[in-house]
């Protein structure tokens, strides 16, 4: 194990084997292009079986990293424990709570990642529900925006975010889709009810898969000339609509 520039890094082979092992959540790993051996295809499998995020890079990328012996494999330990959301959902009912869930897709920016979860923390939200894939990497960047949030709320990392949003349907809440394409309002739905919110990359907006999938979709007023919002914007002023009509 080396430390260099992130006391989070590891590399080499075995290393990332028995890290994984021993039940660390790694945050993302990168493989050498072309890396072959029983030992590689051991740590290939592990990657896939875990869900772990993994990157297939040229050696140069790797280099970048360390120098040292890393054997065409460097990885990042996340500095926050990952969860599940069929184990997080029972303990908010359990606690008699009424679930608030935000879902975040493809929120790449770790600056707006770090901000959205400093707003969540604050606005009472259960957990954040981000994909395994084209989601930001929860760094110290990450951990210093948010004000320290991300070491108090579950972040459940899920590979399938179609069928995460599909357990949360089944368990009765509401999925409502943050979009400004949408003729509703926000305040003109109940959120009173457990529910889930899904907010979408500034690009691209929430993909048309889980938009077929919300209950209900909906945006925020604007009076402005500019269309849109910047997510982390976006999310808080959803989130305190929610706290608006469950506080009063």
């Amino acid at each position: 194990m080396e430390v260099k520039k992130n006391e989070h890094m590891i590399y080499g082979i075995r290393a990332v084997i028995e890290t994984i092992h021993a039940g660390k959540d790694l945050e993302k790993v990168f493989i050498q292009k072309g890396l072959k051996g029983d030992l590689a295809k051991e740590l290939q499998g592990l990657i896939h079986g875990r869900q772990i995020p993994l990157s297939t890079v040229p050696v140069e990328k790797i280099n970048s990293f360390t120098r040292k012996n890393h054997q065409g494999v460097v990885a990042f330990l996340s500095p926050v424990q990952y969860h599940k959301i069929e184990h997080v959902l029972p303990a908010v009912f359990e606690n008699r709570r009424v679930p608030l869930i935000l879902i975040l897709d493809r929120v790449t920016d770790v600056r707006n990642f770090g901000g959205i979860a400093r707003t969540a923390e604050c606005m009472g939200v259960d957990a954040i529900l981000i994909p395994t894939k084209n989601s930001a990497q929860i760094n110290a960047d990450a951990i210093k925006t948010s004000a320290g949030a991300l070491n108090f709320i579950p972040v459940c990392r899920e590979a399938n975010l179609k069928e995460a949003i599909q357990f949360l349907k089944d368990s009765g809440l509401q999925i409502v889709a943050s979009t400004e394409k949408a003729e509703s309002y926000f305040q003109d739905i109940d959120l009173m009810v457990p529910t889930a919110i899904i907010v979408g990359s500034e690009d691209e907006g929430i993909s048309s898969a889980y938009l077929a999938m919300a209950d209900k979709q909906v945006k925020i007023p604007i009076s402005g000339e500019i269309a849109s919002l910047n997510v982390s914007v976006a999310a808080a002023m959803a989130l305190y609509e929610v706290n608006r009509q469950r506080l009063i």
